[in-house]
This record gives C-alpha cells, structure tokens and sequence, in this order.
C-alpha cells in the first residue's frame, strides 16, 4: 500500500488582510465555515483517505495559537497532525524546503499540498490515483475551469489534452492564457526537494524579510518544470473556491453546508424536528449554541 502525507499551508497574521475584521480575534484558518474551522475541512477530507499517514500545518502563527486546535485534531480523527511554526514566512514553497526531513520521514511515495485558503469537495483519493499512475511525475496540479476574465486572477495551466501534461503554467498573467487555473493544490513527489534545494541556493545573498528562503511553488516550481513532461493536470468538475473577503466565506459555508447534505446529513440540524426552532434548508446548529423553540433558521 502506498503512504502519503499532507502539507496544508496556513501562512500567518500578516496574511489574510482581507479577511478582516473576522480576523482579528481568531487566526484565519480557525474561523468557523459551516461550524468548522477553515483547515479543518481539510484535514477532515485528508482523513478520508486512509493512504494519508500524517498531516503537517506549515505557518508561521506562534505555536501558541494552533496547540488546541492541533490536539483536537488529533482526538478527533484517525491521522496524525502536527503544525510545524516557520521562522519567517517562507513562500508557499519555503517552508516545504525548510521542513523537507520533516516532510520526508517515513519515505512517503508522495505528499499533497493545499493551499489552507481554499475551500472545496476535495477529490483527493482521485487525486492521489491518478498522480501515482503518470511515469516520471513529479508534481500533478489540481486545475478548474474559469471564465477567461476570472482566469487573470490565478494561475493559469495550458494542457497536453492526450497525455495531460503541463505545457505551460503562468500566475496571475496580464493577458488570457488559458480558462483551466489551479486550484491551489497539489501532489509532489519527492523528487521535487532537489529542485528546492536548487533554488534555495540561488537566492542565497536575496534581502529581505525571510531572505533567500522565501521561495514559492507558483514562480520558482510550477512554471519551471512546465513543459519537462514531470508535471501534470488532474482536473476536477468539483465545487471549489478561496476564501480571501470576509465575503467569500458566506459563499463557502453555502456550499460546505450542501456537502454535508450529502456526504454526512448528521451534522445538519433536522427540518422535521417536533420540538425546536424551525429549519429551513441546510443548517448548522453548533452544540454549544441555545435558540429559542419560536426561532426560524434558514439561508433566507
């Protein structure tokens, strides 16, 4: 049986400033979307798969504020998770170099890597499969459609529709490239910590905050290895979308709430309930939470 690992990249507070106000008093991968925090939908999917060994939280909050949110994870589902605390922020891609042994303890045959900012119907165990089956890969991108207006806001892949292999990958480009973007996650082989390494040497002598660490997946990996035949597209018709505005989450918990609907209806308050508020829709009533029997709760 092959073993794999997750890295879920939650970066930091001086991230996410759009986020604000919601924000300010809880870390952005800890505010709750449809009763769970951010990352945790995340770690819920990685558990899924039971291939996943481990998962690894790479941000550079104080260790302080992810330790209870950690040891529940850790209670709550059957894989191991542990927050690894950078330094400085590191790039999307510097924290995987700066944790590489971390990362490649107990030789797994490959590691996924999730932005911790998106929220979707995560088809990992796909994923997974079919990154396993391309010879020679070294990294498979998880891609989506998009309008050819909203495909100037990510990354943007153009595909090999035979084999599947990526042709060319440019981040936020200035001119329509392609409709297919990245979804911001990923599977690795381990054959991609040399290409890391290489990269980390060449920005030695760089100023600036995080130095010559800082290295990011988007510029210094995903557009140098397109067109080498090593990396590759898997794309999903899945639901999919960031969180960057406070916004943005009310349309995530629509969606997460949908899924429960239909991947575990127990955690939706029922509609028919005899006693109670009325239910309209699919709703989350948190356990902790007290609402009045007079009470109507729905979307509307």
């Amino acid at each position: 049986m092959p073993v794999y690992k997750a890295v879920i990249l939650i970066a930091g507070p001086q991230k996410g400033t759009r986020f604000r106000p919601l924000s300010l008093d809880v870390p952005k991968p800890l505010f709750p979307v449809a009763g769970l925090p951010i990352v945790q939908h995340h770690i819920e999917a990685c558990s899924k798969v039971a291939d996943i060994k481990e998962v690894l939280l790479l941000g550079f909050y104080p260790a302080a504020d992810m330790a209870s949110f950690v040891a529940e994870m850790n209670r709550e589902y059957k894989v191991s998770t542990r927050y690894l605390q950078e330094y400085a922020p590191l790039g999307t891609a510097g924290g995987l170099h700066h944790f590489r042994d971390q990362i490649r303890a107990g030789s797994p045959d490959a590691f996924l890597v999730m932005n911790g900012d998106v929220c979707a119907d995560f088809p990992l165990k796909q994923m997974l499969e079919f990154h396993s089956l391309q010879a020679g890969a070294v990294a498979t991108v998880l891609g989506t459609e998009a309008t050819r207006q909203q495909s100037l806001n990510y990354g943007c892949v153009v595909e090999d529709k035979d084999t599947h292999a990526v042709l060319h990958y440019v981040e936020k480009p200035g001119t329509y490239i392609s409709s297919t973007i990245s979804c911001g996650i990923y599977v690795f082989s381990s054959q991609i910590f040399p290409m890391l390494a290489t990269v980390f040497q060449s920005k030695q002598g760089e100023m600036g905050y995080g130095g010559g660490e800082t290295i990011w997946l988007e510029k210094d990996v995903l557009g140098p290895l397109a067109g080498t035949n090593t990396a590759f597209l898997f794309q999903t018709s899945n639901w999919w979308s960031q969180i960057k505005t406070a916004g943005s989450a009310i349309y995530a918990n629509r969606h997460y709430l949908a899924l429960y609907r239909e991947q575990n209806p127990a955690r939706l308050s029922p509609e028919d309930a005899k006693e109670g508020p009325t239910i309209i829709g699919d709703v989350f009533v948190h356990s902790s939470a007290v609402v009045s029997q007079s009470a109507v709760l729905g979307p509307n």
